[in-house]
């Protein structure tokens, strides 16, 4: 790990202050920006190990969990408020969570380990990096993502976990996180704190497809600070889980998954949100396969075809193929499942 200086904020203010201190420094490196906050740290301290960031500065933004609600979650019956610092596993030890957005319990449950959990902060899981080992080991020097215009080892290399889905030439990295499905799938929106004071946008523009320029991963500018999630009150949050399917069954990253919520009257569909993991380079909004179900019956036919259409667009690679079986079976599996949840 490479030397850098150690910041404590201890207000947004502050936090903000001192990273654009450093904001006009050369970006776009492996090192991603000179200067990084530091919430969990289960991946920025991982990542610093492996040389593939090096910040020159990291900003310790653990106080502001006592500060304002970036620590709190507050259920109401318009909204859930989870805030950016809330850890995986309080969120996952919440009742109110448990029983009226379930599809968010679940994504954060089947993620990482318990002691992961226990660390990890809602906002740094959201902006985890890609698993890709061709980003993740230094060695490799054709990484798009960790160098802009080095060329990409993943497409005629071994691509087995890589994605299918918001592909581009420059890069088919998989975005590896569970709990941004569940937040997709809800049309949550995200609160982001930044030298022009707060913001909301929805949470589905937040990441980016990687097109030419892989590197550029979110629209946060320098200085930005997620500070919590909003997730309206809806007829589906009820009727919601998250599916994933992995090599084994804990602290596995997804090979497919799929978090799904409806809304059913009598056994037909006049509302659905679904979200694919594992499969694409960002957390996927399955769009077509939500207006294939809608006005339909939900049987096996339904979701068959709701997961064709999901995948219609797919671009698999060599060792990659099986995920486009693989995340059909696994989308039409959550959509039944979904439908005989008794609420």
């Amino acid at each position: 790990m490479r030397p850098f200086v150690y910041d404590r904020a201890t207000s947004v203010e502050e936090a903000i202050k001192a990273a654009l201190a450093l904001a006009k420094k050369p970006a776009g490196t492996a090192a991603a920006g000179p200067v990084n906050f530091l919430a969990g740290g289960t991946t920025l301290i991982d990542l610093m190990k492996l040389d593939v960031m090096r910040p020159e500065r990291v900003i310790d933004i653990n106080p502001l969990e006592r500060a304002g609600r970036q620590g709190r979650i507050e259920a109401s019956p318009q909204s859930l408020w989870l805030g950016g610092l809330v850890r995986m596993a309080d969120v996952m030890r919440h009742p109110e969570v448990a029983r009226d957005y379930p599809v968010i319990v679940q994504s954060l449950a089947f993620a990482a380990s318990a002691q992961l959990r226990n660390m990890a902060s809602l906002a740094g899981n959201v902006l985890q990096r890609t698993r890709c080992s061709y980003f993740r080991d230094t060695s490799w020097a054709a990484c798009n993502k960790r160098d802009p215009g080095s060329g990409c080892a993943a497409l005629d290399g071994v691509n087995r976990p890589h994605a299918v889905l918001g592909v581009s030439d420059h890069c088919i990295a998989t975005y590896p996180g569970d709990f941004a499905q569940a937040l997709i799938a809800l049309d949550a929106k995200v609160e982001i704190a930044g030298v022009g004071g707060m913001r909301r946008i929805p949470f589905a523009d937040l990441h980016r497809r990687p097109g030419d320029a892989p590197h550029i991963e979110t629209v946060l500018q320098p200085g930005d600070l997620i500070t919590g999630f909003e997730i309206p009150a809806a007829p589906w949050t009820r009727r919601s889980l998250y599916l994933k399917v992995r090599d084994r069954q804990s602290y596995e990253f997804a090979l497919a998954s799929a978090a799904v919520a409806l809304d059913l009257a009598e056994g037909v569909v006049r509302g659905a949100r679904i979200a694919l993991g594992g499969v694409a380079t960002v957390p996927w909004r399955a769009r077509e396969a939500e207006a294939a179900l809608a006005g339909k019956p939900l049987d096996e036919a339904a979701a068959k075809a709701a997961a064709d259409a999901a995948f219609a667009d797919a671009t698999p690679r060599q060792h990659n193929a099986y995920k486009v079986p693989l995340g059909k079976a696994t989308l039409a599996r959550a959509l039944m499942q979904a439908g005989s949840m008794e609420i």
